[in-house]
Parts: structure tokens; sequence; C-alpha cells
């Protein structure tokens, strides 16, 4: 006689219950804390553009966080980085000293004028905080993990109002071409509540109205394909001028807190200059969120785009704390603006798919990007917003933003293997090729 099996349903229910309420409890943390950054944000961007003098601070501004950071934060520098690190090799728990630290570093950062973005703050003191809760309910390395990617999924959902966009950044945001399913109901969780978390202590979203979007034609799927490889072009050279900056920088100047004080020097000096030339440059400092607004609403010149990447490299690549992805949405959009009218394409369509798909290759997450635009814009724009963002993800390489990103499935035949950093790609291109001439030498000798 065979004994009654129990339905495996009933072994999944207290796996649900659990993480709804540990995500849940994650969302508060991180939709909390991300409401009170962006209130603070608020109010130092709008002193800044009050008292636009105050950019001769920056240099002082910027040795100021590094010698904070140089003194207390040497531990958590790393940013979105060590959460990564973490989830792939779990050693230890973040400190909570995180949290404060780049929320104040990167709210100075915008008074005082830097070009840095506000993801990364909202990623980082979401997964610091959720990793707190590792002690309480003594989690083993795999919940762990599930734990962080929930703080970050809860981070990127609240500070940019888009719940699903979130909780797929905390899943794909770790390996290229590949995401854990183990983590989907606690990322989905924590980026809904998070967001609504955000809104319920008064965060409103900027909306951006996109107008026409056009049929999916071979005319405009062409068109969109030709704007996506410009646009995953433009994000490999974002990331890769950020990262090779930062690596000159640190090799130049050994004490850390003077590398943001030059770069201060240097923004400072180049907003005075331009200035001087009748050129409105504090355009490309801060968020830059008029701009991004501008570029849906009536064409902007075509070297905005060029102008803002500059600036931020500048500012991440010296050591300003911050993120990437809103100064991406604002290179993306305002490129996209420009090549609007040479593709036949509305300019504030390409404006929105530039928006999202620049991010898409700068960050490698294109699925995050398509549901974005579609919270953001609509569904109408979702099929050629997809083309956009794959096609950018395909020619941004195997280069991105965040160097602790592993190869999960190399974008095409031959590429990098799978777990290798991003960071170590290059040693083994240039260990490749080295192979491959000593190959070459070897047959016609």
């Amino acid at each position: 006689m065979s004994r009654f099996r129990r339905p495996e349903q009933f072994d999944l229910l207290p796996y649900i219950g659990k993480w709804l309420v540990i995500a849940s409890v994650v969302a508060f943390l991180a939709g909390s804390a991300s409401a009170l950054f962006l209130f603070a944000l608020d109010r130092a961007t709008a002193w800044r553009e009050a008292n636009r003098w105050i950019t001769w601070l920056l240099p002082l501004a910027g040795g100021a966080v590094g010698w904070v950071y140089f003194k207390l934060g040497k531990q958590v520098e790393a940013g979105n980085n060590l959460l990564i690190d973490e989830i792939h090799d779990p050693k230890k728990v973040v400190p909570l000293r995180m949290v404060p630290l780049v929320l104040g570093g990167t709210v100075i950062s915008h008074l005082f004028g830097a070009s840095v973005g506000r993801e990364g703050t909202a990623v980082q003191m979401g997964g610091a905080l959720a990793d707190q809760l590792t002690h309480v309910f003594r989690f083993q390395p795999a919940d762990r993990r599930i734990l962080l990617m929930a703080g970050i999924s809860a981070g990127f959902a609240s500070v940019f109002g888009t719940p699903l966009a979130g909780a797929l950044f905390g899943l794909e945001v770790l390996a290229i071409g590949r995401m854990r399913y183990d983590a989907l109901l606690p990322c989905v969780v924590a980026g809904i509540v998070a967001d609504q978390v955000g809104m319920a202590w008064g965060v409103h979203h900027m909306h951006y109205a996109i107008g026409e979007v056009v049929a999916v034609t071979p005319w405009s799927v062409g068109a969109v394909v030709i704007a996506g490889v410009i646009f995953g072009l433009v994000g490999l050279v974002f990331a890769t001028a950020t990262h090779q900056l930062g690596g000159l920088v640190k090799r130049w100047i050994s004490y850390p807190p003077l590398r943001p004080m030059l770069g201060g020097i240097v923004i400072a000096l180049a907003l005075w200059a331009l200035g001087r030339a009748g050129f409105d440059a504090h355009r490309y400092i801060g968020l830059g969120i008029p701009s991004i607004v501008n570029a849906f609403q009536e064409p902007s010149a075509p070297w905005d785009f060029f102008g803002k990447l500059a600036f931020t490299v500048a500012s991440l690549g010296t050591g300003f704390k911050g993120g990437e992805v809103t100064p991406l949405f604002y290179i993306g959009a305002t490129l996209g603006n420009a090549l609007a009218p040479m593709l036949q394409l509305p300019f504030a369509m390409l404006a929105g798919i530039g928006f999202v798909a620049v991010f898409a290759g700068a960050a490698n997450t294109p699925l995050t990007t398509i549901v974005m635009a579609i919270e953001l814009f609509g569904p109408q724009i979702g099929p050629l917003a997809a083309i956009g963002c794959i096609t950018s993800y395909l020619c941004s390489g195997h280069t991105g933003i965040y160097h602790a990103q592993r190869v999960g499935h190399s974008k095409h035949h031959g590429g990098p293997p799978e777990e290798l950093r991003i960071a170590d790609v290059p040693q083994f291109r240039k260990k490749q090729q080295t192979q491959h001439v000593s190959a070459t030498k070897d047959d016609h000798s």
C-alpha cells in the first residue's frame, strides 16, 4: 500500500511566507532610505542652482568626501561592486557605515556641482541595510545572496519609481546572460513594496511624455537597430573611459583625498571657461533632469550627450560618489534626440529609446531596461525599445560600468569564459592575443 505523499505546494508555502515578510522588511528600509535621500538631493540641487558660485568649492568638497572615505570607508569604497562580489562570493556582512557614507557623499557631490547619479547610492543603501538582517535571521550564504539581491532591487525600484525594472535589475546585474530565478519572488516583492513605501513618504517621480510612437515596420526596425548600435558604442565608451580614468588617477595620485580634489578643480575650471565663452555648462552637472525633460519636448543641441559624458567621466573617474545611471539616461535621451532627424523618427520616441538603451549597453541589463521603458513610457514603445536595448547590449561588448559583474554566458561565440569578472576581460583578451601570435609564429617556423 503506497504512502500518501503531500503535494510539493505545501512545502513551498513556508518559503513564500518567509520571503514575503523578509523582502517587505528590506523594502521598507530601502524605500525609506531612498525617500530621505531623494528629499535631500532635491534640496541640494535647488540650492546649487540658486547659488552657482558654490561650484568653486567643489575641490574642497571632493577632498573632504575623499578624506572621510579614506579614514572610515575603505571597506565600503567599492560600492556596488562590493555588493555584487558578496553575492557571488559571500565573505562578511557589508558594514552599515556604507549607508551614511554614500548618502552624505552623494548629496555633497550634487550640492557642490559634480556630475553623478543617484542609483548607486540607493542600491548601496538598500544592499547594506538588507545585509544587516543576516545576523538577525542567521542566514547561510545561499539565503544571504537572495537577501542582498532583494536589497539591490528595492533600492533601484524606489529611487526611479520602476518596481518591475528594479526587481529585474537585482536579478540581471550580477552576470551577463544569466539570471537566478530562486530570487525572483523576493526581488519582485522588494521592488514593488519599496516603490510603494517611497510614495507613502511623499516621493514623486518624473514622468516623460513621448507622444507619437511609430508602427513597427522594416524601416523603423532598421532605424532603431542603427541607433542601438550607436547607443551601445556610447555605453562602451562611457564605461571604458570611466574605468580607465579611475585607474590612471589612482596610479598618478597615491593619496586618495587628492583625487576628487583634482577632479573638482578640473570641473570648476571647465564650468568657468565654458561660461566665459558664452556657453552654459551647468546643465551638464548634477542630475540634469531639466535637460532630460527638454529632450522629450524639443530638439536638443547635438553635443549635449558628449558634454554630459565628459563631465560625468571626470566626476566618477576622480572619485566623486553617486551613480552612473541617471547620467546615462541624460546621455541616451539627448543622443536619441540628436539622431532622430537623421533616422527620420520622432525625436521624443528616440529620446525615450536612447534613455534606456545606453544604460542597457553600459550595465549589460537589457531585460531591465525593456521593462523600464514600458513602465516609464507606456507599452506602445515596448517592441522598438526592446530592439534598441538588445542591440545596444550586444554592441557594448564584454565591458560595463560594474567591474564585479561576471560573464554568465558570453554575448557571442568565442567570447570570455563563464564566471570571469568584467574587470579581468581585457587581461583575458591580451592573453588570447599573445597565444594567437605565438601559434602563428610557430606555424611559420
